[in-house]
């Protein structure tokens, strides 16, 4: 249920709303904008007594929301949610573009991605410091050692770190280092690791489970937005279907739903969507076409040579012209790049 508040309510009127339906069982999520101020009720909302609170000082109107999500839906937030890394906006006109090595392996990898991607026009540097692999056998990332490489680079580079973490008991390690937060494909629907970045306020970057609905992905996003954090960004990056010849499914048709649906930014991952370096142009191309906010694409100085994903990683000169060849796309959608 949303609570829409008239546009001269005053803060005593909003904050009596706020205590009787506290006192009904339920808490309020406050949504301020210039023109209207929304109150998310939370909880079981047959407590709520429509009349009651329908007649209260201030009240506008009460719209119960039938879809399972609520904090992340556009009927609770109508305008899109923009998120600041440092000077950078995440969802508003600019198309953001994260980059960097699928996993940091070692110093003069790492040093030598980020300059590349900073000078091609990134924005974010991405890089694996744990790495959650289908085989134990693969190479598990460099942990912590990692994570001090990627601010080593941050320093270098003046680019914020997207990284990712895999448990609970790593929030607080990898949010020392970290910029941005991502919660990787096998951990759409790890509730507790949901929970623990929902306390902190780091941007999270949250992937779609390889084999999740877009519903199921709104539901995760509503975990860490109930627990406090409302900077969440949504990840596509690709569905495992029968087709073999890429790595993945990517749902191109999950941006602009998922645009529809939620205030959320959107992220496409073209990487793990394909699987294949060649394919990461055309498909990037597409994604700023349907209305992505944005792009995580791997790239590796030498790719024959990763330990991880070096098959779907761009070598610094190709992804110099992807950026370029992009510009002219963002334009043609009423976007900067």
């Amino acid at each position: 249920m949303i609570i829409i508040m008239k546009h001269k309510a005053s803060e005593n009127q909003i904050e009596a709303v706020r205590i009787r339906i506290e006192k009904m069982g339920c808490k309020i999520h406050l949504s301020q904008g210039e023109e209207q101020t929304i109150l998310g009720v939370i909880g079981d909302v047959r407590l709520v007594d429509d009349e009651q609170i329908g007649r209260m000082d201030g009240v506008d109107r009460l719209v119960r929301i039938l879809r399972p999500f609520k904090l992340s839906s556009r009927e609770f937030h109508p305008k899109d949610t923009v998120i600041k890394v440092g000077k950078i906006k995440i969802g508003g006109n600019q198309i953001v573009v994260m980059s960097g090595p699928c996993a940091v392996e070692s110093r003069e990898q790492l040093m030598e991605t980020a300059l590349a991607v900073k000078n091609a026009g990134a924005h974010l540097l991405r890089g694996g410091a744990f790495k959650p692999r289908s085989s134990p056998y693969s190479f598990q990332g460099l942990g912590e050692e990692g994570l001090r490489l990627l601010a080593e680079a941050r320093e270098l580079t003046g680019l914020p770190v997207v990284t990712e973490v895999m448990e609970p008991q790593m929030v607080p390690m990898v949010a020392e280092y970290a910029d941005v937060i991502q919660i990787g494909t096998r951990n759409m629907q790890n509730y507790s690791l949901l929970q623990a970045v929902g306390k902190i306020k780091h941007p999270i970057l949250l992937k779609r489970g390889m084999m999740s609905t877009i519903e199921e992905l709104l539901m995760s996003a509503e975990y860490i937005l109930s627990n406090g954090n409302e900077n969440v960004m949504l990840c596509e990056r690709g569905i495992r279907t029968f087709e073999p010849y890429t790595r993945n499914t990517l749902d191109i048709s999950a941006v602009p739903v998922l645009k529809q649906l939620s205030h959320l930014p959107v992220i496409v991952d073209p990487s793990h969507a394909t699987g294949k370096w060649d394919l990461v142009d055309p498909v990037s191309r597409a994604s700023i076409a349907a209305g992505a906010d944005g792009l995580i694409i791997e790239v590796h100085p030498r790719p024959e040579e990763a330990m991880s994903d070096g098959a779907q990683s761009l070598k610094p000169e190709k992804f110099k012209n992807l950026m370029i060849a992009l510009k002219p796309i963002a334009e043609a959608v009423g976007r900067s790049l």
